[in-house]
C-alpha cells in the first residue's frame, strides 16, 4: 500500500548584499527540486542535471518505502538580497517560468560597472586619483589588504572596479536606482520570454510571497493604552504581500509591482538611493508599460500614505534594516493552508554568511565610526532569530502536548461513545442520516458529561468564532490597520449579542441555547477543521498499525473534506463581501448574514457526511469502528483540549521543523563555511560586485550547497524505520554534485580550475 505525504517548504531568505548571487544558486536548486517533484507526480521525465537526481530519489523512496512524497514550496519570505531572490523564485513557481535566464543576468548585471549610476561615476580617469592611496593604506592598516583578499588572477579586475567605485561621487549613493529597477524589469522579461512549464503547485494550493521593506520616514500607528487611552507611534516596518490564491496566472502580480518590491527591499543604505513610487512611474513610462492597478497597489501596500494622498512621497529603503529574518509573516500564512494529505511542514531559512556575525567579536573594541555604523546598520541586520525559533518551538510543543492529551483520554472517550450507542451500532453500515443523528447525540452527551467545564469551553469557542469572523472580515476589507480590526471586532460582538446570545450562551449544566447552536452551525469552521484533523491523525495511526489495510478512499474523503473547509476560511473566497464590510458602520447583522451565506457551511457539512459515509463503508469493520469512535468522540476531545491550549485546539497542525541552508551546514564537499568557499564575503559582503569570477564561484557553490542540504531535508522526512543508510545518502549527493558540475562547466568559463578541483574533492 502506498502512503502519501507532502513535504511543504516555507523559505525565509536573509539579506546578504552581493551574496545574492550565492542565494540565486540555492534558489535555483529549490526551483529544480520543485520541478522534479511536479514531474514525478505527473508521470513526466524531467530534464537532466540535479533535477533528474531529485526525481530518482523520490522514485526510490516510493519503490523502497511505499511512500509517495511530494515537495511543495508554498511560502516565501525575504529581505534585501533574499527578498529579490524570493521575488524571482515565487514568480517561477507561480507561473511555471524558468529561472535559467536569470543566471546570465546575474553574471552580467550584478557588477559595479553595470550598477554605478553614470551621473555618479568618476568624471574622467584621473578624477579623485588621490583617494586611491588612502584606500590601499586603510586596507593594509586593517590587515585585509587587497593582495591578501584577492587571488592573483582576479586582482587586476578587482583593482580596476574598486578604483572606479571609490572615485565615484562621495556622499551620494554610487549605484543607480532607476538603472537597477530597469535591470530587474529586464530579468522579468527574460523569464517571460523563455520556455515555460506548468505551475509548480497543485490547483488550489496558494503561493504566498512576503517582502520586507523599511519606510524611512515612517507612518503613524495608533496604540491603545490605559492612560492616555490612545497614543500615536511611528512605524517603519512594512511587509509587501503577494499571493496567487491557488490559481494559475501569467504573473504572480503585475510585473511593475514585483519589480518595485525587489528594488525597495534591496536598496542597501549608502549603496542605492531610496526608492519612491515616482521612480517606478518614470521607469514604466520610459518603457511604455501601463500600470492600471496602481491605485489598488498603493492602497494595499502603503495604506497610511495612500489614505492621505501621500503614497508618491513614501521613501523606502532596504527591508533588512529592521526585518532581516521575516519569519512572522510566513508563520501567519499558515492560517490559510489547504491540506489534502499528511503534511511535514518545514521552515527553511537561508543564511549566506552566518559566520559573519562573529567577525566584530574577533576585532576587539570597536572604534568611533565602527560603533556608529554597527549600531545603525549592522546590529539590526544581525539580530539573531531566537525569538522566531522560540515561537515556532512553543507552537510545536503545544501540538505535541495536544497529541499526548488525546492519546491519554482516548480509551475513556471510546468507552463513553460505546456506552452511549451500544456495540451493535458498529455492526450496521452507516448512512448519511444515521451519521448525522449519531453526531448530534454524541455532542449533546459530551456537553452534559463536561459539567462545569462546559461553560468555559463554550464561551471560549464562541469568542474564538467571533475572533475568526473579525479576522476574515478584516482581511476582506484590505485595511491592515489595527484600529480597523478593533472596530470590526466591536461591531461583530455587538451584532452577535443582538442576535440573541447576550445571556444565552453555554451553561454549567452543559446546555446551549438554540440561538447559539444556530450561530455556531453557521460560522464555526474551526470546529469542523479540528474534527477532520483528528480523523486524519487517527488514520495515520491505523496506517502504521495495519500495513495491508486499504484506506485510500477514507484518506481521500477526509482530506477532500478538510480542503473544502480550509478553502472556506480563505479571504479570496469572500471578496464579494468587501462592499458589505465598508457599509457595516453601526449594524453588522446584515454583514454576518451575508458572510453566513458565503460560507454556506450547511452544504459543506452535508457533502462531508456523504463523503465520509461512503468511505467508511469501503473499509473493514475494525477500521470503520475505530474511525467512527474518533468521529463521534470528537466533542469529548475538543472540550478537553480547547481550553488547555488557549483556544488553538486541534486547528493547527503538527509540529513545525526548522532547517537552515548555509555554507556552515553544507559540508559534504568542503568544510570551513563561507570563508572556505565564497568570494562575495569580501569587502563587507560587496565582493561579488567587483568580479565576474567571484560571481561564478558563489553561484556554483550556491547550487552545490543547495543540493547538499535539500537532499538532507528530503531524507529527514522519512520515518526512522524507513531512513536511508549514510552511504546511500552520500552516493545520491555525489550524483547531484557531478550533475551540477557537468551542467555548469561549459558556462562558467572563469572558474575552470575550481571545477577541476571540485571534481577531485567529490571523487
Amino acid at each position: 500500500m502506498i502512503r502519501e505525504k507532502e513535504l511543504r517548504l516555507a523559505l525565509v531568505c536573509y539579506g546578504g548584499i552581493s551574496l545574492a548571487v550565492y542565494m540565486h544558486g540555492i534558489s535555483k536548486e529549490v526551483w529544480r527540486l520543485a520541478r522534479a517533484s511536479c514531474a514525478f507526480h505527473e508521470g513526466r521525465i524531467p530534464a537532466g542535471g540535479s533535477q533528474g537526481v531529485y526525481r530518482a530519489l523520490l522514485q526510490e523512496i516510493e519503490d523502497e518505502h511505499h511512500l509517495r512524497l511530494r515537495v511543495l514550496i508554498d511560502i516565501i519570505a525575504g529581505a534585501s538580497a533574499g527578498g529579490i531572490n524570493g521575488v524571482f523564485l515565487a514568480q517561477a513557481i507561480a507561473t511555471g517560468q524558468s529561472l535559467e535566464p536569470l543566471t546570465r543576468l546575474w553574471f552580467d548585471s550584478a557588477d559595479v560597472e553595470q550598477l554605478i549610476d553614470p551621473n555618479q561615476g568618476p568624471a574622467h580617469r584621473l578624477a579623485k586619483i588621490w583617494a586611491l592611496p588612502l584606500v590601499w593604506f586603510a586596507q593594509r592598516r586593517s590587515g585585509d589588504s587587497l593582495d591578501k583578499l584577492v587571488e592573483p588572477a582576479a586582482r587586476k579586475e578587482v583593482r580596476t572596479k574598486l578604483s572606479k567605485f571609490v572615485r565615484s561621487r562621495w556622499f551620494e549613493p554610487p549605484f543607480g536606482g532607476k538603472r537597477f529597477l530597469n535591470l530587474v524589469l529586464d530579468a522579468f522579461e527574460a523569464m517571460a520570454a523563455a520556455p515555460r512549464g506548468p505551475r509548480l503547485l497543485p490547483d488550489g494550493q496558494p503561493l504566498d510571497l512576503f517582502v520586507t521593506v523599511t519606510d524611512f520616514t515612517g507612518h503613524p500607528e495608533r496604540l491603545t493604552l490605559n492612560s492616555p487611552p490612545e497614543v500615536i507611534e511611528t512605524e517603519h516596518r512594512l511587509i509587501f504581500p503577494f499571493s496567487d490564491c491557488g490559481a494559475a496566472r501569467d504573473s504572480l502580480a503585475p510585473i511593475g509591482e514585483l519589480a518595485f518590491a525587489a528594488r525597495a527591499t534591496s536598496s542597501f543604505p549608502g549603496a542605492f538611493p531610496p526608492v519612491t513610487v515616482g521612480e517606478l512611474d518614470a521607469v514604466l513610462a520610459e518603457r511604455g508599460l501601463d500600470w492600471p492597478e496602481r491605485q489598488a497597489f498603493l492602497a494595499k501596500m502603503l495604506p497610511r500614505h495612500a489614505a492621505v494622498g501621500a503614497a508618491d512621497k513614501a521613501v523606502l529603503i532596504d527591508g533588512s534594516v529592521l526585518v532581516n529574518a521575516p519569519f512572522r509573516p510566513a508563520i501567519e500564512a499558515l492560517r490559510q493552508r489547504p491540506a489534502r494529505r499528511q503534511v511535514d511542514r518545514r521552515f527553511i531559512y537561508i543564511d549566506p554568511y552566518p559566520g559573519g556575525k562573529l567577525d566584530a567579536a574577533k576585532r576587539g573594541i570597536p572604534g568611533f565610526f565602527q560603533t556608529i555604523i554597527g549600531a545603525v546598520s549592522a546590529l539590526p541586520r544581525q539580530q539573531p532569530i531566537r525569538d522566531n525559533l522560540e515561537a515556532i518551538t512553543e507552537r510545536s510543543e503545544r501540538a505535541q502536548r495536544m497529541a499526548e492529551i488525546i492519546a491519554g483520554i482516548r480509551p475513556e472517550v471510546e468507552a463513553e461513545v460505546e456506552a452511549l450507542f451500544g456495540y451493535t451500532l458498529f455492526l450496521d453500515r452507516p448512512n448519511v442520516a444515521r451519521l448525522a443523528s449519531w453526531r448530534k447525540r454524541a455532542q449533546t452527551a459530551a456537553a452534559t458529561k463536561a459539567g462545569y467545564g462546559y461553560a468555559a469551553y463554550g464561551h471560549l469557542k464562541l469568542a474564538g468564532v467571533i475572533d475568526a469572523i473579525t479576522q476574515l472580515l478584516h482581511d476582506i476589507s484590505g485595511d491592515p490597520g489595527v484600529e480597523h480590526r478593533a472596530e470590526l471586532h466591536r461591531l461583530v460582538t455587538r451584532a452577535v449579542k443582538t442576535m440573541g446570545m447576550n445571556a444565552a450562551g453555554p451553561t454549567f449544566a452543559g446546555g446551549t441555547s438554540p440561538t447559539t447552536i444556530a450561530f455556531l452551525r453557521s460560522f464555526d469552521v474551526g470546529f469542523r477543521i479540528r474534527r477532520l484533523r483528528l480523523l486524519a491523525r487517527r488514520l495515520s495511526d491505523i496506517e502504521a498499525q495495519y500495513d495491508e489495510v486499504d484506506i485510500g478512499a477514507l484518506r481521500e474523503a477526509i482530506y477532500a473534506s478538510l480542503a473544502r473547509y480550509l478553502d472556506a476560511k480563505r479571504t479570496d473566497q469572500h471578496l464579494a463581501l468587501a462592499s458589505h464590510v465598508e457599509r457595516a458602520r453601526d449594524d453588522a447583522v446584515a454583514l454576518l448574514d451575508a458572510l453566513a451565506a458565503s460560507l454556506d457551511l450547511k452544504t459543506l457539512d452535508d457533502d462531508t457526511e456523504a463523503r465520509l459515509t461512503a468511505a467508511l463503508c469501503s473499509v473493514n469493520r475494525e477500521v470503520r469502528r475505530t474511525m467512527l469512535l474518533t468521529y463521534l468522540g470528537f466533542p469529548y476531545f475538543d472540550v478537553a483540549t480547547l481550553p488547555l491550549l488557549q483556544g488553538e485546539g486541534l486547528d493547527e497542525f503538527d509540529a513545525i521543523k526548522v532547517d537552515r541552508i548555509s555554507p556552515d551546514d553544507a559540508t559534504a564537499i568542503r568544510a570551513g563555511g563561507a570563508e572556505a568557499t565564497l568570494k562575495g564575503i569580501q569587502f563587507s559582503s560587496f565582493g561579488a560586485f567587483f568580479s565576474r569570477t567571484y560571481r561564478e564561484n558563489d553561484y556554483l557553490w550556491g547550487r552545490l550547497h543547495g543540493a547538499d542540504r535539500l537532499i538532507d531535508i528530503i531524507v529527514s522526512t522519512l520515518p526512522i524505520d524507513m531512513s536511508l543508510a549514510a552511504l546511500r545518502i552520500s552516493a545520491i549527493k555525489r550524483q547531484a554534485f557531478i550533475a551540477i558540475l557537468d551542467e555548469e562547466e561549459p558556462l562558467l568559463t572563469n572558474i575552470q580550475p575550481l571545477i577541476a578541483s571540485l571534481r577531485r574533492e567529490i571523487g
